[in-house]
């Protein structure tokens, strides 16, 4: 049995919600709160499993309260109820200590799933806001400062990999059609750019950054 308490500030919402969640056999609703002092007061008393909050209510939000819930009572899991699928909102609630984050446009059977994963101690994420999360990362990843690798050449990159497997500078210079003197000349190049002193911080880089293949 999960116990439950249910906090929004829109009543009839909020009785639909407890009439769905109380069909679960496994749901146990403890007690509404219709504001976000009333959350806070109503989780210290009763300690359920899961608090499903909403994020804007009067008398404290729901970010605030779940901040204050979270630092009394760490094992109470929080899933954020929200009609807003808002940047701004998702990530305050998460950094508040909420476990998952639902929008109130989605069925009864996500709620109920969703209260089961946040319950067992996993994270949950509406489809549409895992959406954005992953929109928003992946720009950052484009924005992101580049690996040093970026800085050098192909060539450079083809003469660090060989060098990495252990040939050497005739074997390089063989494989790659260029002069001993062109092979010396990109391996000083590529020890600069990557600051490394010798080929043994070379191979480790090249490791690092999957320049050769270990198999």
């Amino acid at each position: 049995m999960i116990p439950l308490i249910i906090a929004d500030d829109h009543e009839l919402f909020l009785e639909g919600v407890r009439d769905i969640l109380s069909r679960e056999d496994d749901l146990d609703v403890l007690a509404l709160a219709r504001t976000g002092q009333e959350a806070l007061e109503l989780t210290l008393q009763h300690h359920p499993d899961v608090v499903v909050m909403d994020v804007t209510m009067p008398k404290m939000n729901g970010i605030e309260a779940s901040r204050r819930i979270k630092s009394s009572l760490e094992d109470v899991k929080i899933l954020a109820l929200s009609m807003h699928a808002d940047k701004r909102l998702i990530a305050e609630i998460l950094k508040a200590g909420a476990s998952g984050y639902a929008l109130k446009e989605g069925s009864s059977e996500e709620l109920i799933r969703a209260i089961h994963i946040v319950s067992s101690g996993e994270t949950y994420l509406s489809p549409k806001i895992a959406s954005i999360l992953i929109k928003d990362y992946l720009k950052l990843l484009d924005t992101a400062i580049p690996s040093q690798a970026s800085l050098l050449s192909d060539r450079e990159r083809e003469v660090l990999s060989l060098l990495a497997k252990g040939s050497s500078t005739k074997e390089v210079a063989s494989s790659l059609h260029i002069s001993k003197n062109t092979v010396d000349t990109h391996r000083r190049r590529i020890m600069e750019k990557l600051d490394c002193g010798n080929i043994a911080e070379l191979t480790r880089f090249a490791i690092r950054e999957g320049l050769i293949d270990l198999g």
